[in-house]
């Protein structure tokens, strides 16, 4: 999704001090990195004053690996502000799917993911099979897509867009192929996803705000989506197919000892989408630049394609796709680095700026190929509420990053490139301009 006005970019520096730190001003995004070693060194826990999520408490952004990797492994006594807004949706004296202006996913989480074990049984039941440790069984359709979308531009004489003619469409191909719907209907799920992920891109603030108006029409856009997954989940439950929404219309889900309902099953694909369609393109891109920018990365890559995995890990280490959220509430009196922080708190976790801590990576800036334990850190989170189509994203990323090694061999920056990035909270490039050269009978 771009978006991204040049002049944002002049309207938050590049910051040198503490007192010129904002993560999330206009163009905030073209700084960030420069700004996350002021934190570490000087607020490695800022508070925000007046913005928790009730009158009278406050924000603290937290940019240190061990506080952030502590908060989001416990549950218990930091409470995840999704769960506060299930327990909403329990309260309204309503069925969840009749509440005003709460979307698919909350909606459904009341039913499936009511609490902690719930959420558990939620991951190893419906979505682990297809996005999560089960996602290996997406391989061959996977490198389908990674081949047919090469082969549209490996010939090509001159520069293509990456973002536009590969990172973007193959997680949209592998999602919509993972979920059975047509590949002719991705353009249309590209607008329902953007819908989906408004607030995470135009939203104001830590806590990602939009107007009441805008709400509405992202709720407007959203009944189309609706309406067309419960037509797909109509289809499939009647001829049920290879794919994640038939499976999900069979599926006997232990908590609820039952099949899930039509309005069940459009919430488990309301999450899919928000999740599958941008974290692994802007990781993709992300890495592209990674390695046009140190050339020599792309050419030990394709000698020993055994390193892709780590190199995969490393890109969304060092240029995390989700730069941070503010999804936990402190349920009693913490201290983080010598700070105390309140019962009742919100808590920003900054995923990037724990992923570059000087004091939990070694030669943190560096992309490191040989770096032990690589996947340590917090690109998708940790603990049960860690991303569930983690493994799948990471399937695309290494299957991608092998053929681009096995049909090219070398691949370097074009001209016309800005690197400026979407706004909002994610890492998103709005375009990557690329030369890339086949390798000998690749074509």
């Amino acid at each position: 999704m771009n978006g991204h006005d040049k002049d944002d970019a002049a309207r938050v520096g590049c910051p040198h001090s503490l007192k010129e730190v904002d993560l999330f001003g206009p163009g905030a995004q073209e700084h960030w990195y420069a700004a996350y070693p002021i934190l570490h060194d000087q607020a490695p826990v800022m508070r925000i004053e007046g913005e928790g999520l009730l009158p009278g408490t406050d924000a603290y952004i937290l940019t240190m690996h061990e506080d952030i990797n502590r908060v989001v492994r416990d549950w218990a006594r930091f409470q995840p502000t999704m769960m506060l807004a299930v327990e909403n949706v329990a309260k309204a004296g309503v069925p969840p799917f009749e509440v005003p202006n709460v979307n698919a996913m909350i909606a459904s989480a009341a039913t499936l993911r009511r609490d902690e074990a719930s959420w558990r049984a939620h991951r190893k039941e419906l979505t682990d099979p297809w996005v999560g440790p089960g996602a290996t069984r997406h391989e061959e359709m996977i490198l389908g897509h990674v081949d047919d979308l090469i082969d549209r531009w490996i010939v090509r004489d001159g520069p293509i867009d990456f973002v536009a003619e590969f990172a973007r469409p193959l997680p949209q191909r592998t999602m919509a192929s993972v979920l059975g719907f047509p590949l002719e209907d991705i353009p249309q799920l590209e607008a329902w996803g953007n819908a989906q992920v408004f607030a995470f891109v135009h939203g104001k603030g830590h806590r990602n705000t939009i107007t009441s108006e805008q709400a509405k029409e992202q709720h407007r856009i959203l009944d189309g989506f609706s309406d067309y997954v419960s037509e797909k989940t109509r289809e499939k439950r009647a001829n049920p197919c290879d794919d994640m929404v038939s499976f999900l219309t069979q599926v006997h889900y232990s908590p609820i000892d039952r099949k899930l309902t039509d309005e069940e099953v459009n919430g488990v694909v309301y999450a899919m989408l928000i999740g599958g369609l941008e974290t692994t393109q802007y990781a993709i891109a992300e890495q592209a630049q990674l390695l046009c920018e140190n050339p020599s990365i792309f050419t030990r890559l394709m000698d020993d394609p055994s390193r892709i995995r780590v190199f995969v890990e490393e890109g969304m280490r060092l240029r995390s796709p989700t730069q941070g959220l503010s999804t936990r509430v402190t349920t009693q009196d913490e201290v983080f680095q010598g700070v105390e922080v309140p019962a009742g708190s919100l808590l920003h976790m900054r995923f990037a700026a724990a992923n570059i801590d000087p004091k939990a990576f070694d030669d943190a800036n560096d992309l490191k190929l040989e770096r032990k334990a690589p996947t340590r850190h917090l690109a998708f989170s940790a603990g049960l509420r860690s991303c569930p189509g983690a493994t799948l994203s990471r399937v695309e990323q290494m299957i991608a990053w092998r053929r681009l090694c096995e049909r090219f061999e070398a691949v370097s920056f074009a001209e016309g490139n800005d690197f400026l990035h979407q706004p909002g909270i994610m890492l998103g490039l709005n375009q990557l301009h690329l030369h890339f050269k086949p390798a000998t009978g690749a074509a």
